[in-house]
């Protein structure tokens, strides 16, 4: 996967088996659980780069979704509210999308 010697690949399936169950997930607890909140900005400009599935600048909605997809391909989407809960929280400027800054900010966070 995408992470591939960013983050340990036990940490990546003990976060994601803390969220497998529908609205379960928690942005701030994933982050910690995988290995993110510990890394330094040019590391959480990385992965956002790999989150931005379309290459547009921004994580949108619709990215944030399959968010956990980037870290195992047979993860679950995100349920709605997750969805809209985890881009209230990353989207500062109000844009409705994720930059960059907000995402390594919401991480560090």
């Amino acid at each position: 996967m995408a992470f591939k010697g960013m983050l340990k690949d036990e940490d990546i399936a003990a976060a994601l088996q803390h969220c497998a169950a529908a609205d379960s997930f928690n942005h701030k607890e994933f982050f910690a659980k995988v290995g993110l909140a510990g890394k330094s900005t040019e590391d959480l400009k990385k992965a956002f780069y790999f989150v931005d599935q379309d290459k547009s600048g921004f994580i949108e909605e619709d990215e944030l979704k399959l968010f956990l997809q980037n870290f195992s391909a047979s993860a679950r989407a995100l349920t709605d509210a997750e969805t809209k809960a985890f881009l209230a929280d990353g989207d500062k400027d109000g844009d409705g999308m994720i930059g960059v800054d907000e995402f390594a900010a919401m991480i560090k966070g």
